[in-house]
């Protein structure tokens, strides 16, 4: 039997708005593809979108979680210490990215080699469960594939502004009800996470 991994390290964030909308990005400066970033949408209706800017990552996310509808747009993400600003298609939005919390200073306490290993982020899923609900950290990615998340940091979202078409998606709100993309959702409180991922084909 074999086994490969493909390992991603970037950053996952979160957060709701008033008007329903949910809003997670997955931004990726080191991936098997290359630097990219991902929008995943879902609609107070419960529609599911990924905005993806190429064929190859709307492939790779679609076969891995699940959407109504997938489309291909310019996706740019710029960030510093303190702001994301982030363009994908019709949509814009500015993210300010608080201090650090306390469970990410204990996360980066953790040595790499260890946070990123599957047996032990395998191990510290049902306490990810009860600290984040609505987290895992280890789940099925389809087509014999399991997807590990290491996560490494983890900084809250105090503001954010989104816009769609230019139309104001209102006042940031927490992540209720989860996003139904996959086999787990962000934290309820919108939130910056530091994340290594890992796919792991066995076969």
């Amino acid at each position: 039997m074999t086994t490969s991994t493909e390992r991603f390290d970037g950053w996952i964030g979160g957060l709701g708005t008033s008007a329903g909308l949910r809003v997670v990005v997955g931004h990726w400066p080191r991936s098997p593809y290359g630097p990219f970033t991902d929008v995943m949408l879902e609609r107070p209706d419960g529609h599911r979108v990924l905005l993806a800017p190429t064929q190859q990552v709307a492939d790779f996310v679609s076969t891995t979680y699940t959407f109504d509808e997938v489309r291909l747009v310019p996706v740019a993400m710029d960030v510093d210490t303190h702001t994301a600003h982030l363009a994908a298609g019709d949509l814009t939005a500015t993210l300010t990215l608080g201090r650090r919390t306390p469970l990410g200073l204990l996360l980066r306490a953790v040595p790499t080699m260890l946070a990123t290993a599957p047996r032990w982020i395998a191990t510290i899923d049902a306490i990810a469960r009860r600290v984040l609900p609505g987290v895992r950290t280890v789940g099925s990615a389809g087509h014999g594939r399991t997807e590990y998340y290491g996560a490494r940091d983890l900084h809250r979202i105090t503001e954010a502004t989104v816009h769609v078409g230019g139309d104001d998606q209102g006042r940031m709100t927490d992540v209720d009800p989860p996003v139904r993309f996959g086999f787990g959702s962000t934290p309820t409180t919108p939130s910056w996470v530091r994340i290594t991922a890992l796919v792991v084909r066995t076969g």
